[in-house]
């Protein structure tokens, strides 16, 4: 960790890090006035440096420590990204599928339908940088989609659709296959909303088919199995953070779409 710059975090996030409690229950610890950071006693909200800075419980020092865990997995079809389920759930979750002791958080969502790339990490900073839309990490999908898809449909959903009384992000739509029956196209949008995606394609008369995210920035599934698990090293984390060049498209889809409001 040496020559890393890590940001702070809230002291109940610490707390739950170093196996005191559930979250919850290190809040309630904060509020009874039992903890201290550098000697002083802190309330709810509080950050705290897990390097560098001294966390009491009662007098006694927690061991904190910042060790960054980012995780990339093939989701299954039928799996929860939850690390729980409903009590009346019994469908599979992705910690069940991930054996790594820890808290560990989704970065994104894929709905149980949808497949492929999903991280999985306990560093909140590094989650808010890729999924964050300022930040620019794309999330590339492969789609099929019921029909045969026109270049008026296309370009209609690459400049946006109206979507709960609000118009979807830009995004960057291409024809990888297609046949009477079906198409299969790839996406790569910014941002997006809950089942965008699927609700976007009912919208324009193709409802899909299978939907697989392939890519967050630059790192793909490349022959990673379903249901498979690997921890990333240094320089895929990197290319997660890689700008693609369908990155181009988006951008100019802004633009066009800017333009055509401005007349």
């Amino acid at each position: 960790m040496e020559g890393r710059d890590v940001p702070q975090q809230r002291v109940q996030k610490l707390m739950a890090q170093a196996d005191i409690g559930s979250r919850r229950k290190c809040e309630k610890i904060i509020s009874s006035g039992r903890v201290q950071v550098n000697g002083k006693v802190i309330g709810l909200g509080a950050k705290a440096d897990p390097l560098k800075d001294v966390i009491l419980i009662d007098g006694v020092r927690i061991k904190t420590s910042f060790d960054s865990i980012c995780i990339v997995v093939n989701k299954p079809k039928g799996v929860l990204t939850t690390n729980r389920a409903a009590p009346d759930d019994d469908r599979p979750t992705i910690r069940e599928l991930v054996e790594v002791p820890g808290h560990l958080f989704p970065v994104g969502r894929l709905d149980a339908d949808s497949e492929g790339l999903l991280i999985l990490t306990n560093d909140g900073e590094l989650a808010n940088r890729l999924s964050h839309p300022r930040y620019e990490h794309t999330k590339t999908y492969k789609v099929t989609v019921k029909g045969k898809v026109t270049r008026e449909t296309i370009e209609a959903w690459e400049s946006g659709v109206w979507l709960d009384d609000s118009r979807t992000a830009a995004c960057s739509v291409r024809t990888l296959q297609s046949t009477k029956r079906s198409t299969v196209l790839r996406i790569v949008m910014l941002e997006g909303r809950k089942r965008q995606i699927r609700r976007v394609a009912m919208l324009l008369g193709h409802p899909v088919m299978r939907l697989v995210r392939t890519h967050i920035g630059q790192l793909g599934l490349g022959t990673l199995r379903k249901g498979a698990w690997y921890q990333l090293d240094e320089d895929e984390i990197k290319a997660l953070q890689t700008p693609v060049r369908e990155l181009a498209d988006i951008r100019r889809a802004r633009r066009e779409r800017k333009r055509k409001a401005a007349r």
